[in-house]
């Protein structure tokens, strides 16, 4: 059921078996498994169903480190989170994202991709991917000739389009919602959870209205699902039993931030660059939801070369110094800008349809005549992975939030691994295409740059400093003191307290992450209905 905190604020008293702290996508994804595997679940949600400013004023905090979005714009504080806005791509990671490579320190999953692989296919029927099968050559799925590259050097992966606007949004959860195992509370801001005296559970967590009194919610088991930010903000918080915040004894809560840094890696100087475009484009139509490929350095070239597994796409464009085209201006600000408010919602999917309108049916003759005229380059566009990095981390602020909680500032921070791994496709693929006969590449100039910053530059895509992708800061490990939470999501030391979503990355891949954590959110459903199969709620466990 669907309960305003504010108007109800005994709704807080009941007992569950799950208590979940957000509603984005993980939350969401949890509390639905749950609910099918027949336990109770509380889900506490900071915003409404429709984006409030107060509220979204709560994720205001400091960038220290590298140049990045305003953490009050790159994410949002409602029901659904940002999914609400979500571009709807999916990819999976790739195998070689869960090993632990020797020239990326700190790599390694607990876990192998086929660990995973069940609970992608479980994802992947959620967001109506179609067909399972990622062994077909890519090229026969598309129905295309495949580019000539030397498949020793380079490999293809994939993304596909969720088709569904707002799939966590209030509209497709209606049923969620009416789930009598479920109580939704919005407008119930946590800001701390309660350790008991041995630290080793979760005995309640403290929420709060933006304008009341405290309440306590009890449960079995406690989630967080705030994202990247957010759950490292409440584990530091929470620090009258142990004084550096739960689960931080090894001072591993915060650290290993990642993004995917975007930037144009070079222009592509061929004969025809739209035939080569049209090979690589953004979107294919399919018999299921539209696909597109991304060309990325083969494993056994990522080892001899020890580079990260980045992927480029292909992006016809004008030059940079003609700077942003209308459209490339009306995109971000319809996004990112405007308020996410039903009105900013209902543009944002008009432009997103139309768009898509003009791709299946007339982009690729547009671009065919922009391209000839001279009026678009080809260019490679990097999607990095970027390395993790134990500097690179969320912090609490000295600055206090509506709530009287310490805010969250983020140290953002590059290895010169990024820059470099970008540089080595840069010379594999100028090879390849020498060697091809094609043409050549000509480097940008920021790649000799010896910093590890990246460009800021919004002429290379509506996202011009990385993919609003925040992972890391609670990941997962073997070892406690090298990280947050175990194979299991759970948190290290702790009985009954989970991390879900990106923040339990150990490494970012090239992948966009959603289909990841919401596999992962199936994965832990599936832990959690075992550990519950034990004494039922309302027992002195439950009460502790």
């Amino acid at each position: 059921m669907l309960i305003d905190f504010r108007e109800h604020p005994e709704a807080a008293d009941a007992v569950s078996d799950v208590c979940i702290v957000g509603a984005g996508a993980a939350g969401i994804t949890l509390a639905r498994r749950l609910l099918d595997h027949g336990h109770s679940v509380c889900l506490l949600e900071s915003g409404g169903l429709e984006f409030e400013q107060a509220t979204q004023a709560l994720y205001d905090g400091a960038n220290v480190g590298l140049e990045y979005y305003d953490l009050v714009d790159a994410r949002l504080r409602f029901f659904g989170g940002t999914t609400r806005i979500w571009g709807g791509r999916c990819a999976l990671l790739d195998p070689i994202d869960f090993e632990a490579r020797p020239w990326v320190p700190y790599s390694g999953w607990p876990i192998g991709r086929e660990h995973l692989d069940p609970y992608y296919q479980s994802a992947h029927e959620f967001f109506e991917l179609g067909e399972f099968n990622y062994e077909n050559d890519i090229w026969d799925a598309l129905g295309l000739a495949a580019p000539s590259f030397d498949p020793e050097r380079f490999a293809y992966s994939l993304w596909r389009f969720d088709q569904e606007n707002e799939r966590f949004g209030p509209g497709s959860c209606r049923e969620l919602m009416e789930s009598p195992n479920l109580r939704v509370l919005l407008h119930a801001n946590t800001v701390h959870l309660q350790a008991s005296p041995d630290a080793r559970r979760v005995e309640h967590v403290v929420i709060k209205p933006l304008r009341g009194e405290a309440r306590y919610v009890r449960a079995r088991h406690f989630v967080l699902a705030t994202g990247a930010i957010e759950n490292a903000r409440l584990l530091l918080a929470s620090s009258d039993v142990q004084s550096g915040g739960i689960g931080n004894d090894n001072d591993q809560v915060g650290r290993y931030f990642m993004e995917h840094p975007n930037g144009r890696i070079a222009q592509v100087r061929v004969e025809r660059p739209f035939e080569l475009w049209a090979t690589m484009q953004k979107r294919f139509r399919s018999v299921g939801p539209p696909l597109a490929p991304v060309l990325r350095l083969s494993d056994e070239v990522q080892r001899s070369n020890r580079a990260l597994n980045s992927a480029v796409t292909f992006k016809l464009q004008r030059k940079p110094e003609q700077g942003v085209s209308l459209a490339g201006k009306i995109y971000p600000k319809l996004k990112h800008a405007m308020n996410p408010n039903r009105t900013g919602l209902a543009l944002n999917h008009t432009y997103r349809a139309l768009r898509g309108w003009i791709h299946r049916n007339v982009r690729e003759t547009v671009e065919s005549v922009r391209t000839r005229m001279g009026v678009r380059q080809l260019y490679l566009i990097m999607r990095a992975e970027q390395s993790p990095n134990p500097q690179s981390r969320v912090r609490l602020s000295a600055q206090r939030d509506a709530l009287g909680s310490l805010r969250a500032d983020l140290d953002w921070q590059m290895t010169d691994l990024e820059k470099r791994s970008a540089r080595s496709f840069v010379e594999v693929f100028d090879q390849e295409l020498k060697r091809t006969g094609v043409g050549s590449l000509e480097p940008s100039r920021w790649l000799d740059d010896p910093t590890p910053q990246w460009p800021v530059d919004p002429t290379v895509s509506n996202h011009f400093i990385a993919g609003y992708h925040h992972m890391g800061t609670t990941r997962m490990s073997e070892n406690p003191a090298q990280g947050v939470v175990t194979a299991d999501c759970r948190v290290h030391g702790y009985d009954n307290l989970f991390v879900a979503g990106s923040s339990v990355f150990p490494t970012s891949g090239w992948a966009n992450p959603t289909l990841t954590l919401v596999a992962l959110a199936f994965r832990l459903a599936d832990h959690l209905d075992h550990r519950l199969h034990g004494a039922p709620v309302g027992s002195e466990q439950a009460k502790a």
